[in-house]
């Protein structure tokens, strides 16, 4: 049986400021709130509301027919914390259905899986800690920034503890095989890999609403046919996208919610179910690996990441922000450890590319890449100085890899002794009831010892022995 596997991105970029060179050593501010406040709200408004309010009403029409997955980045929560709250008041409902599972990803949608693996584990374990804390579980199924994968990542993945991952179905890496399968990761078995299918997910998040499009219009009972027409065999259909590209990128007045709304009764007249990412990674087996030893993604056409890392500037800036990785590993400044995650943002790097790209590209303040790349250099200019006077320079790369060992240890030491409270905590709770029921048993085994006590004269006939005895001395 056929099943599709709904998935929306939830994230929103962090927009810097106007910082000049002069700036640097006297300002340690880098955002513009006006336009964060201004753009978080008004997604929220014209995206995520109404798209989340169709997709509670779906759940509330089809019950457990239809089910959807979704990803927070922890920068993106923290705006809507600040400036849209009901969004997450509205996940929260949505949660509560049983219909919906939140994935793994990092907290600051980052690119730190491409430069350092300790700070990308850091990175996904504080975004997980966020989403148990709003939604109660931990994530099992992970989704890199931009669905970026390789099979290096993919074992990274695999030693974090989790059961499968979100990656892109691209052409170059597939070959004549289908996205439509169950994969694994080459270097870790036990990580399965769910493919986006490019063609139909783009055909919601970048096609619908565009009259000179050769599928337009895109009706749900079509677009379902479509899917049902797959060779039998074919049984997994990832539909991945940006949530914004229902209301943002697609319009509300293209009567996108309307398509959306239809898919589930469309799906359940050709016998085709709605699943969680979870769900198909244990109940389906993998078909074979999938060897990817150069990193993909699903921005552009080559599926790549040289719309972050493919001109000079982005590369400089990349490998000057992750040069102070490991100090900041050991950082306890909240302020600094905010500012960290703000800049690792893959938006950060997006902007100074000089590709040519075919989604537009708002640079916002930027009349250009290298404006872009200037502005961001000066920040990171100040920020390192401030993470230098934490830690000064002086401190040699061996003293500092010693410090960070023994950190690490004392934090696996504190680990293990969590768990053996909970385990004792565990003993004596299961113990705490029969010690209530000790007295009554006490009493129970003192009334047949009353009654063998005639049994014991053997005593008393030693003592009568003994006296008889004395006068023969």
């Amino acid at each position: 049986m056929k099943t599709i596997c709904l998935y929306f991105e939830i994230h929103q970029i962090i927009h810097l400021k106007r910082y000049r060179f002069f700036d640097i050593g006297t300002d340690h501010y880098y955002y513009d709130d006006y336009e964060n406040e201004r753009s978080i709200s008004d997604i929220a408004e014209r995206s995520y509301m109404p798209a989340l309010n169709t997709i509670g009403d779906m759940i509330r029409e089809n019950g457990k027919d239809f089910k959807v997955a979704f990803s927070l980045s922890g920068v993106g929560i923290e705006q809507l914390e600040m400036h849209a709250p009901q969004v997450l008041e509205k996940l929260q409902e949505l949660n509560n259905t049983g219909c919906v599972e939140f994935l793994a990803e990092p907290y600051s949608h980052g690119l730190s899986s491409l430069a350092n693996e300790e700070t990308f584990a850091l990175d996904v374990k504080k975004q997980c800690k966020k989403m148990e804390e709003y939604f109660g579980k931990k994530p099992t199924v992970l989704r890199n920034s931009s669905l970026i994968y390789s099979d290096d990542i993919g074992g990274q993945v695999a030693a974090m503890g989790f059961k499968g991952m979100l990656t892109e179905g691209a052409k170059h890496v597939l070959g004549w095989k289908s996205p439509h399968y169950v994969y694994n990761c080459n270097i870790a078995p036990n990580l399965k890999l769910l493919l986006r299918d490019v063609e139909l997910s783009d055909d919601i998040s970048l096609r619908f609403n565009n009259s000179d499009w050769a599928g337009y219009p895109l009706f749900a009972d079509t677009y379902i046919d479509r899917i049902a027409r797959l060779p039998e065999e074919e049984q997994i259909i990832n539909i991945f996208m940006e949530l914004s590209a229902l209301g943002i990128a697609q319009p509300l007045s293209s009567n996108i919610l309307d398509f959306l709304k239809a898919l589930p009764a469309c799906a359940k007249e050709k016998g085709i179910t709605f699943s969680t990412p979870t769900e198909i990674c244990m109940k389906v087996k993998s078909v074979g690996q999938i060897d990817v030893p150069d990193t993909l993604s699903w921005v552009d056409e080559e599926r790549d990441c040289s719309c972050w890392l493919g001109n000079a500037m982005q590369r400089e800036a990349f490998n000057k922000l992750y040069s102070v990785a490991d100090r900041l590993r050991i950082a306890d400044d909240p302020r600094i450890n905010q500012d960290w995650d703000y800049l690792q943002a893959s938006n950060n790097f997006r902007f100074m590319t000089t590709k040519a790209s075919n989604v537009g590209l708002d640079r916002g303040i930027y009349s250009g890449p290298f404006d872009a790349f200037t502005n961001y250099m000066n920040i990171l200019g100040d920020f390192i100085n401030r993470v230098n006077a934490l830690y000064p320079q002086e401190i040699e790369n061996d003293e500092l890899n010693a410090l960070l060992t023994t950190i690490r240890n004392q934090g696996d030491e504190i680990e293990y002794k969590d768990e053996e409270i909970t385990r004792l905590k565990a003993r004596l709770a299961k113990y705490e009831a029969p010690e209530e029921e000790k007295p009554a048993k006490k009493a129970e085994t003192k009334k047949p010892a009353a009654k063998k006590a005639p049994a014991k004269k053997a005593p008393a006939k030693k003592a009568a022995s003994k006296t008889e005895a004395e006068p023969k001395k």
